[in-house]
């Protein structure tokens, strides 16, 4: 075997922003839709550190009709003058230059969320432009990129100014991403639960090219953010606030939560600098700890609490919690570039004797309320331990086929294995028979629906259970629901739901997931809950006595099957599962080494409410603008590919 020869040659430093194009999924995690979207965040949490700061309460995002986005806020404006150093202007060096700014310095921002200070440079590096205003000291300076960071128009005076802020607009380089559309949906949700986080500071956010504009602004923040999630529940409680300064570490910690009855599930939104800490960390550990212990006290002070201690799970079903927290930059540890989980040790007991101090003498101060959750709690509790001794009566499984009527429809698989099972719950008997054809007999089972799913966002429990595909779908995952539902328990590591690529197929999708979400919402966090995404075209010619055949996903693969067969090709374009014979479906959708699998996640609970709230409520012309917006069945804008 030669030997390639290795030389310091053959090292190459990638000078200014060049690795950032390089490798643009290294800083912002995609170039499709959500990393489009972090450029608009990098450039708005600059933006939000100056409010954080108490510098400027207004931030304006505006969509311009050229495809850019421009960012303006009121604070003290980026620095101009000459940074000794660099021989540059401050301004030019956040914008070039990774790792720059001043959030390594807590003198400039006592707490910050950009830590890691890439985020303007990013922006730039992966713009065809990035035209940039500074307003401060009495004027107004511009500098001007392009092409991906290079510098065309040097920092200039343009005239006196007496504002003071910084304006940045960029326009996203379409050759790096997927797609350059900024979406109103995405981007208004983000401004307001930003908005919620920082009460008293307004976000407006324009929309040049449909003339939309909205205003997010909120005097009681994180009590209207709950508000805002159980907007269609049944609180228990009312929202409880509490916020404070830890002494010992100087973490600023605020928290609001509610109770709700008919909820089996915990909803905890965590926020660190404003950063939506996704994977949890130490201040979640510290909550749950002193939640715990403060409830479990209060309970055995009060002699409320007859059987066992209560468990962690116990307490918090049915809580809906929004935790907040400032952390000075020198104690600021976050694990991973995207910051999703903290690391701040000094957390943990910070939060748990914040919680406990504050939640214990509230509950001692409203003994009505507190009885009540402790009464909740003990349910919760009874029906844990109900469920662990007797599964036969408290699981549901038994007591469904006893009590309703199932459907005969399931073609089970043959393993008991079943983490390696996979459910597919498929639109329709046509396409539910060619399925099981086509299905692998050992690990698949199939279960047709017949006709569109119950909407379960508001039905009473009794009726949900003599629901016929209701019930069946609980019997055959088999492991409960609601209350009682065990993930150790499900008879399937993939739940699949496979239905057409048209608006009654993604209205079963919405439905099921509805359901999920309500009632075995766990399924969905632990990653068990896909939608199979069957192929839009198949291209085929023969040659010869051969047949040559290709799939594709959307109007861009339909091309590049065209090139790669060549010549004068057939295209069907396939309407629906049923259009398909037993080995297309198998070979497209249903076999790991070839089919495309969207796996379900929850990465923001307020969203989620938000969308369930317009897709299952009964305004049916928001749902209509929501789906004219968001839904384009001819595309897959991100997918989990298995196998080759």
């Amino acid at each position: 075997m030669g030997a390639t020869a290795y030389t310091a040659n053959d090292i190459h430093i990638m000078q200014g922003l060049e690795g950032v194009r390089k490798r643009p999924a290294m800083y912002i995690g995609s170039t499709g839709s959500s990393g489009l979207h972090h450029l608009v965040w990098e450039v708005v949490d600059n933006s939000v550190d100056e409010a954080l700061s108490g510098y400027g309460s207004i931030i304006t995002v505006t969509l311009h009709r050229d495809g850019s986005c421009s960012v303006l806020d009121e604070g003290r404006g980026i620095p101009v003058d000459i940074n000794k150093e660099y021989q540059k202007s401050g301004v030019e060096i956040v914008f070039s230059e990774l790792h720059a700014g001043g959030k390594f310095n807590d003198s400039v921002y006592k707490s910050a969320a950009g830590l890691h200070g890439v985020g303007a440079a990013v922006t730039n590096a992966l713009s065809t432009y990035c035209d940039v205003t500074v307003y401060r000291d009495g004027g107004a300076y511009h500098l001007r990129f392009e092409d991906g960071g290079q510098l065309v128009t040097p920092l200039e005076n343009i005239g006196n100014s007496k504002k003071h802020g910084t304006l940045v607009r960029f326009k996203p380089d379409k050759t790096i991403f997927s797609t350059v559309d900024f979406k109103w949906d995405t981007i208004s949700n983000h401004l307001q639960e930003s908005a919620f986080l920082m009460k008293g500071v307004k976000f407006i956010l324009i929309d040049e090219r449909s003339g939309d504009s909205i205003e997010y602004y909120y005097e009681n923040g994180l009590v209207e953010y709950v508000n805002n999630l159980n907007a269609d529940k049944d609180p228990l409680t009312p929202v409880l606030s509490f916020s404070d300064i830890d002494e010992q570490s100087g973490i600023s910690i605020e928290v609001a939560l509610q109770y709700c009855n008919n909820d089996y599930n915990e909803t905890m939104c965590s926020y660190v600098n404003n950063v939506r800490t996704r994977d949890g960390g130490t201040h979640e550990t510290g909550f749950r700890t002193g939640i715990s212990r403060a409830v479990n006290d209060f309970a055995e002070n009060q002699n409320l609490a007859k059987a066992k201690k209560l468990e962690g799970t116990d307490i918090r079903e049915g809580l809906t919690t929004i935790l907040s927290l400032k952390i000075p930059e020198t104690l600021l540890e976050f694990e991973g570039q995207t910051k999703g989980k903290l690391g701040t040790p000094e957390a943990v007991q910070a939060v748990s004797n914040f919680i406990y101090n504050k939640l214990t003498y509230y509950l001692t101060e409203n003994k009505e309320i507190a009885i009540n959750i402790i009464k909740k709690c003990v349910d919760s509790q009874n029906a844990r331990l109900a469920a662990r001794k007797a599964k036969d009566e408290a699981r549901s499984a038994k007591k469904v086929k006893n009590d309703v009527i199932l459907s005969d429809k399931l073609t089970p698989a043959q393993s008991k294995e079943y983490l390696k099972n996979e459910l597919f719950i498929v639109e329709g008997d046509s396409a539910g028979g060619t399925a099981k054809k086509g299905r692998d007999r050992i690990h698949q089972a199939i279960l047709p629906l017949r006709g569109k799913p119950l909407n379960t966002d508001s039905i009473a429990l009794d009726k949900l259970l003599h629901n016929e595909e209701i019930a069946t779908i609980i019997n055959t995952i088999g492991a409960g629901f609601g209350q009682s539902f065990d993930i150790e328990d499900i008879h399937y590591g993939k739940i699949i739901i496979m239905t057409d690529a048209d608006t009654d197929g993604a209205h079963i999708q919405t439905l099921l997931l509805t359901f999920f979400y309500h009632y075995m919402r766990t399924l969905i966090t632990t990653g068990h809950v896909y939608i199979a995404v069957p192929p839009l075209y198949r291209i085929y010619k023969e040659d010869g006595k051969k047949m040559l055949q290709e799939y594709a996903w959307d109007d861009e693969g339909l091309e590049e099957a065209k090139k790669k067969l060549g010549g004068k090709v057939n295209v069907s374009r396939y309407k629906g599962l049923g259009e398909m014979d037993a080995n297309q479906l198998k070979e497209t959708t249903m076999d790991p080494r070839t089919r495309l699998l969207l796996q379900v996640d929850i990465a923001d609970p307020f969203l989620v409410e938000k969308k369930v709230n317009i897709l299952m409520g009964k305004d049916a012309s928001i749902r209509r603008k929501w789906v004219e917006e968001n839904v384009d069945f001819g595309k897959i804008d991100t997918f989990q590919k298995e196998g080759k």
